[in-house]
């Protein structure tokens, strides 16, 4: 027996903060989950599985827009009529009613657990192997109970788990999306159990398969590398399961960092840049320069406009992008020990929560983004690093010139 197990395709995802990307990039990017789902499907006709498991968020949203649901059901209708058997329940984005979706009637499809309860469903392969899938489905955008303790006790068939849902936290506001003991989970001992709602792909068990698969496509640079599905087999006699993961994601989002040791002719940290964002693969990156201070002000002002993004975009391969540049400055940038006590005094000062956000709230009240991003730890975060860069920039100038002295 074969399958596949996906989850969290985030159909209609709104790619937030890409505005900048010529239309062409941004066109692929927004049309990017569509492409990954369906190479899910064109592996699944290929490989002749016998099921798909889609362990929630298909869509981004509870009100999905009408081309995202119409495309999904053309996608489920190519495995249905390949008498493929689809089994799918909706997570804590797609909160749907099952009478909203618009998949036709189908033996070969079954959403799970309507209604927040767990079901259970039974079927077999045209071999004639039998197997039991488990699992429900999210009525509302949180679930704070343990559902585990909803499911049966696995049965003589090779049995199935299927849930959107996280490990349970220490911190109580993170435990709303259905929260989970792995050792509870593991204690089920269900063949597989396939989990949605974490992005990043990851084995939680083998013995048992406990699996989440990742999302099918990043939406932003810190979902970074492949995304896809898992394609399982099972040996029938035994029931042993082999599983492989198959990137479907036609765009990459990468983390790359550079060093600079000593200035830079405007030239040469282009030729450096495009020479450290290779890739076989479409690449939007994110780059970091650390040693910032070797810049120029205007170098620094240069590598933080699209404009620049743009122009270094166009001189990758496979249509791959430069979407952001952070700067770093060597924390251990050697100035005079009383120097260092001041400037620490002062990181201290400035960087004070209620301090940054004091002198902060006037430009915040210049529109609704500048109050968004005034807000945001991140942001926060982007602002001290550049200071950073800026003042030891100024430092090792001073230095320089004492030294030369």
């Amino acid at each position: 027996m074969k399958f596949i197990h996906f989850a969290d395709a985030h159909l209609d995802s709104p790619f937030l903060g890409l505005s900048f990307l010529p239309s062409r990039s941004s066109s692929s990017i927004h049309d990017a989950p569509n492409q990954s789902l369906t190479k899910v499907v064109d592996l699944a006709l290929q490989e002749n599985v016998d099921l798909v498991l889609i362990a929630g968020d298909t869509f981004d949203s509870a009100r999905p827009n009408p081309s995202s649901q119409i495309f999904f059901a053309q996608q489920i209708a190519r495995l249905t009529d390949a008498k493929i058997q689809v089994v799918m329940i909706f997570g804590n984005h797609d909160h749907m009613k099952k009478e909203d979706l618009l998949i036709s009637a189908s033996p070969y499809f079954k959403l799970l657990g309507d209604g927040e309860t767990v079901e259970t469903v039974s079927y077999q392969t045209a071999n004639g192997f039998e197997y039991e899938i488990t699992g429900f489905s999210y009525l509302k955008n949180h679930i704070t109970t343990n559902k585990i303790s909803e499911f049966p006790a696995k049965g003589r068939h090779y049995t199935f788990g299927l849930m959107h849902a996280q490990e349970k936290s220490g911190q109580s506001s993170q435990n709303v999306y259905a929260p989970f003991n792995l050792t509870e989970l593991k204690e089920l001992n269900y063949d597989y159990f396939a989990l949605g709602h974490i992005h990043l792909r990851q084995v939680l068990s083998t013995t048992p398969w406990i699996v989440y698969p990742g999302n099918l496509q990043g939406r932003h640079i810190n979902e970074t590398d492949e995304k896809g599905c898992y394609l399982g087999e099972i040996n029938e006699q035994t029931k042993e399961t082999k599983i492989q993961f198959i990137p479907t994601c036609p765009i990459v989002w990468q983390k790359v960092a550079i060093k600079l040791q000593k200035p830079l002719s405007q030239a040469d940290l282009q030729t450096l840049i495009c020479d450290n964002l290779t890739s076989s693969v479409t690449t939007y990156y994110c780059l970091k320069i650390i040693c910032a201070e070797y810049l120029s002000a205007k170098e620094r002002e240069m590598i933080q406009e699209s404009d620049f993004w743009h122009m270094i975009s166009q001189q990758l391969d496979c249509e791959s992008q430069l979407v952001d540049v952070r700067l770093a400055s060597n924390s251990h940038l050697e100035i005079a020990e009383n120097d260092q006590v001041y400037f620490k005094q002062a990181e201290k000062e400035v960087f004070d929560q209620q301090e940054f956000q004091s002198f902060s709230n006037d430009w915040a009240k210049k529109d609704d983004f500048a109050a968004e991003l005034a807000q945001s730890t991140l942001f926060e975060e982007q602002v001290q690093q550049l200071a950073e860069v800026k003042l030891n920039s100024k430092l090792k100038g001073i230095s320089d010139e004492i030294n030369e002295d």
